[in-house]
Order: C-alpha cells, then structure tokens, then sequence
C-alpha cells in the first residue's frame, strides 16, 4: 500500500504569536544589535536590525527555540544563538555594578535599599559534584542564586553574579562586601539603610558601632520574641514585599523558567544583567 501524503518535515509550517513588549524595549534591543555590528565593523546581515531584535525577545521573552526561529525566518540555529549571545554581551554592559548603583541610589534621594536573593532553576548538571553544588534545600532542585538590590518601590538597581544554590545568601553578600561598600556609600554623601531578611542577621560586621543593615529579630531556645519584636518583623516583612515584585518582574522572562546547560555554565551573569537593563525598561515606561 502506497501513500502520497507529503512528510511534514519537508515544509516549515510557520505561526504567529504575541510578543508583549514596549515599543521602547524594542528599540533598545534593536540599538543593541546594531551598535555590536558596528564595533565589530559587521557590513551586513541576512535579515534587518529590526528583525534580529524582534529574534531575540521571542527567545528571552517566551523561551523559544533558536532552531524554531531559524527556520520561520530562513537562516540557521547558530546564526540565532550567536545574535542573542551578542545582544545579551552588549545590553549587559549597561547594567550598574555595585559601587555605582550605591552611589546613584544615594544621588537620587534613596534612603531605603532592599537585599535578597532569587532562585533561578536549571537542568541538572552534569557530573555528582556540580549536582551538589547546583542542589537547593528550600526547593529541593537544582538552581543558581543571585542577589539583588531594589529600592523601596520595587525598581531593581543591582544584581550579583549567578552562584550555585549551595552557597549561602549571607556568604554570597559578603563576598561582595555590602555592608563596606554601604559605609563608604554613606561616608561620600548618601544616607543609605539596607534592610534585610532574617537569613542575614550576622551581614553586618559592625552592627555594634556603625550599624548599616537591619533585620528582623530571631527567637531560639533561650530568647522568645515580645509582642514589639513580633510588631517589628510585621513591619519589616510589609516592607520587603516590593523586593518580590521586583522579582516577579524579572522572572517575566521566561528564559528563566528553566536554564539550559549552555546558559546555566557560560552565560547566566551575562542573561541576568541584560535582564535587569530589559526589565526597568519596560517598568519605568
């Protein structure tokens, strides 16, 4: 028996989807594309700028598979791949490293910061020690760990380098030397405050004399918490809720849902700071 059905595989059936992005977030992509053709002295591409830009906020915004986009627009995978790697490298750039975040939080009137740290999942690693390394015990899976510094309206100002799970909010703060460059923020001008989660409660390594994070307070054996210190908690809890928003914000970027092995071992600072410049982007529209 004999069919003459066509293979499916031999045709690209191509469909629409919605992109729900700024208009000037696609303008700063499409400004990103463009100035890495320039330093690169790029005379042309297959497709326009414009087209690249449109390329690679489907694959930050909905997850979509380079090959599935190489083939509606007639050029290959790699090609895709290396656009977002490119445009990712540029927008990264643009995104605030610590000291100047604290200087500019101080400049714009900022008294209140917010530090806490986000999980972002990704497939399990190869190999038993980086599994380890990679295990979350709150979530029981295999994640990175990022900090990140907001003001008290939710806008993200600042984010870490991406680190296994297994490492510790507290140590990853400290390796930054928050509460250091806090002080030396406050002793050029600004009057900076960082408020904390009760994971942090031994950041501050002066807390007695010079004081420059605040957390709410722990009951163990020995000590129960008062009705003031229940109080407190309250209040600061209700203040680091818009840290969550930030953070949902950020996650809107569904690339994060779960992050490959490419992106998880070469490239997941790079991702997550372009991510941050594309997320106030479309915020503070």
């Amino acid at each position: 028996m004999t069919s003459n059905a066509c293979p499916a595989e031999g045709e690209s059936i191509v469909y629409q989807v919605r992109l729900p992005v700024s208009t000037g977030t696609l303008r700063l992509v499409s400004r990103a594309v463009r100035q890495y053709r320039v330093e690169v002295r790029s005379r042309w591409r297959k497709l326009s700028d414009l087209q690249c830009a449109v390329i690679v906020l489907a694959v930050l915004r909905h997850d979509q598979r380079p090959d599935d986009l190489a083939a509606g627009y007639g050029v290959s995978g790699q090609s895709v791949r290396r656009w977002v790697i490119q445009t990712i490298a540029v927008l990264a750039r643009q995104a605030a490293r610590l000291d100047r975040a604290l200087h500019r939080a101080g400049r714009g009137g900022v008294q209140v910061l917010l530090l806490d740290g986000s999980c972002i999942p990704v497939q399990h690693p190869t190999g038993r020690h980086a599994a380890e390394r990679h295990y979350c015990a709150k979530h029981k899976a295999r994640h990175l760990r990022v900090l990140t510094l907001t003001d008290q309206h939710g806008r993200l100002l600042w984010i870490s380098a991406a680190e296994p799970a297994r490492t510790h909010e507290t140590t990853q703060a400290k390796r930054h030397h928050i509460p250091a460059r806090l002080r030396a923020a406050n002793a050029a001008g600004a009057d900076l405050g960082l408020i904390c989660d009760r994971a942090h409660t031994r950041l501050d390594d002066q807390r007695d004399t010079n004081p420059t994070v605040i957390t709410g307070r722990r009951a163990n054996r020995y000590y129960k918490l008062t009705p003031a210190d229940i109080r407190a908690n309250q209040l600061l809890n209700a203040e680091r809720a818009t840290n969550e928003h930030a953070h949902a914000h950020l996650k809107n970027w569904r690339i994060l849902t779960r992050l490959r092995h490419g992106w998880a071992r070469r490239h997941a600072t790079t991702l997550l700071r372009a991510l941050l410049v594309l997320t106030n982007t479309e915020i503070n529209r």
